[in-house]
């Protein structure tokens, strides 16, 4: 098997010393460092602490010889396309996420900054992690198995406050919705 954790905590911008003292209970950044490089068997017990500690599950952590894994070989800067001196494995961006399940919204009549074609891929979050989501776009289920969509403008007790995308509309306020979706990446094709 071949680990991915150096493609990961890359991905994810964070150092050896930054992952080990993520680990519970803390640990070394050479002991972080034996084991991205394949000089420490990576067992079961550490996939769990490093997955943990990356914010992915472990199994993230691995692939198979066979399978086939899209590069990252180059990144565009101010002087243009540079290629990277090593490729590395392009992490998924759904095995990037922290936690809360992913649902897709799709974009069929352009809105704002959204194309015909989009699609929204969203965190689901509980209703009381709402306060940090302010001027976010998030989804919000309505009754009658109905939504609503737009930036999160105010959140005053039970009540939601979303401004729509579109120019002209008005705020749509949601009492007690039962979680929010927070929009994490879109993929528009070209």
């Amino acid at each position: 098997m071949i680990n991915r954790i150096r493609d990961i905590r890359k991905s994810k911008g964070m150092t050896l010393a930054e992952v080990a003292a993520a680990c519970e209970p803390a640990t070394t950044a050479q002991t972080i460092g034996r084991l991205e490089t394949g000089m420490r068997n990576l067992s079961l017990a550490w996939m769990n602490r490093i997955g943990d500690a990356l914010g992915v599950d472990a199994e993230a952590l691995v692939k198979g010889e066979s399978e086939g894994q899209a590069q990252v070989i180059a990144k565009l800067t101010a002087a243009g396309a540079e290629s990277l001196a090593t490729p590395r494995d392009a992490i998924l961006p759904t095995e990037l996420l922290d936690s809360g399940a992913l649902i897709c919204l799709e974009i069929e009549a352009g809105q704002g900054e959204y194309r015909p074609g989009d699609q929204l891929w969203m965190r689901q979050v509980a209703p009381d992690e709402a306060g940090g989501l302010i001027n976010r776009d998030v989804l919000a289920p309505r009754s009658g198995g109905r939504f609503a969509f737009g930036r999160l403008i105010d959140r005053q007790g039970e009540l939601v406050g979303l401004l729509p995308p579109g120019i002209g509309q008005r705020q749509i306020v949601i009492d007690n919705p039962a979680w929010l979706a927070v929009a994490e990446m879109l993929v528009r094709k070209l």
